[in-house]
């Protein structure tokens, strides 16, 4: 099996200010993010030879795209897969420009969720006669559905519920105050362990801060091979790895589960960790922005990556190890916590903090000497995920 490293670079990226953007339509979102990464790369619209639009719920096809850009006449493709989409739509564009197929093409993702009224992720009963009984609203299964991996997570590695729920309060305070430091960022102020702790009930154990809000956004990615990108600029970031991977149905079958770990995280952390040439992600990963949709999944993340061993992510977290000056920070923008969740765009937008960061462009929140940086999604329901994880780099 071929590799995709070192076969496609970005040049550009563009990323809109995250929220709850009532002034804008989608079109205006991808106008937004889009030129400022036709700037980045030094392209016009007219360069793009083909595009990929993720979006689950604002967009059919991809015609927003050729709409509101004026780029009529390329082939352009809407790709759906749940909360991985933003890293699925740049996996077949990156996959389209190694093949030869085309020398430059754009990877979009948006989503305009606001104006549905949405109060989290619109989604159809879940399959689980347990998942359908615990859910807080017949429309909102989600903060229940992750609420059972947190109880089931504490009772597993017997972590006292207080101290289980103060971990979770942490990562919510860490990825709140990295946020503060990222102007794009939805929600930007400073919370304590005190008021996460303390703050309303959602599911039990997640309260208010453990759940990523609703959010309107879009980030785009303008993509090339490494020997076209030299042509535009010296600081381009290649793709070291990839990998995509789907469930099948596996946590319905067995009864002994464990509810721990989704295995299609570990699938698709091989792939990608096997292109990369990774052997000890811990060590080796610079800067890593994961899937937070609520702190549990951060926590459970943490150890299907490889960054704490199983069990022990508590005891990381306590020790600042994911912090910004720790040794792996996670979230380095405050993650799905502070920029909410428009599906499509997510995944992108977890791309453009490691774009910037592995160019020392992050301002405030700039890491020192980052060579390796990774990306997560992952979505669905638990033995249906689809799980994506990318690792980029520069120039060895």
């Amino acid at each position: 099996m071929e590799s995709i490293r070192d076969r496609a670079a970005i040049i550009g990226m563009g990323c809109t200010k995250f929220g709850e953007r009532w002034d804008t339509g989608v079109e205006d979102l991808i106008v937004e993010a889009a030129f400022e990464a036709f700037e980045d790369a030094g392209i016009k619209p007219g360069d793009v030879q083909a595009a990929w639009l993720a979006s689950s719920f604002s967009a059919h096809r991809g015609t927003p795209i050729a709409e509101s850009l004026k780029m009529g006449g390329i082939p352009y493709t809407r790709i759906e897969n749940a909360c991985a989409a933003g890293l699925d739509v740049f996996r077949n564009a990156a996959y389209a420009v190694a093949a030869g197929v085309y020398d430059i093409v754009m990877a979009c993702g948006v989503e305009k969720l606001k104006d549905y009224g949405f109060s989290g992720l619109p989604v159809s009963p879940p399959a689980y006669a347990e998942l359908a009984l615990s859910q807080t609203r017949p429309s909102t299964p989600m903060p229940a559905q992750f609420a059972l991996a947190a109880n089931r997570y504490f009772y597993h590695y017997g972590i006292d519920y207080a101290e289980g729920k103060r971990a979770l309060a942490r990562i919510a305070v860490k990825n709140h105050h990295n946020g503060t430091l990222s102007p794009k960022a939805h929600f930007r102020r400073e919370i304590t362990l005190e008021t996460a702790i303390n703050a309303p009930m959602v599911a039990k154990p997640l309260g208010l801060y453990d759940c990523c809000g609703v959010s309107d956004g879009c980030a785009v990615a303008i993509i090339t091979r490494p020997e076209i990108a030299r042509k535009f600029r010296d600081d381009y970031v290649l793709l070291k790895g990839l990998g995509v991977a789907g469930g099948d149905e596996y946590a319905a079958i067995p009864s002994d589960f464990d509810w721990v770990h989704w295995e299609e995280n570990l699938a698709a952390a091989k792939i990608a960790y096997r292109e990369a040439g990774i052997t000890n992600p811990r060590e080796q990963i610079d800067c890593a922005q994961v899937h937070d949709c609520f702190t549990i999944n951060e926590l459970i993340t943490y150890e299907d990556l490889g960054f704490s061993e199983r069990g022990k992510s508590i005891e990381d977290l306590n020790s600042g190890f994911f912090d910004l000056d720790g040794g792996l920070p996670v979230n380095t923008d405050g993650g799905l916590k502070c920029f909410g969740h428009p599906i499509g765009a997510t995944g992108l937008r977890m791309i453009y903090e490691i774009y910037k960061q592995l160019q020392g462009k992050a301002e405030k929140r700039q890491l020192k000497d980052v060579k390796l940086g990774l990306a997560h999604n992952i979505g669905g329901w638990p033995g249906a995920f689809t799980a994506a994880v990318a690792i980029f780099g520069r120039e060895e």
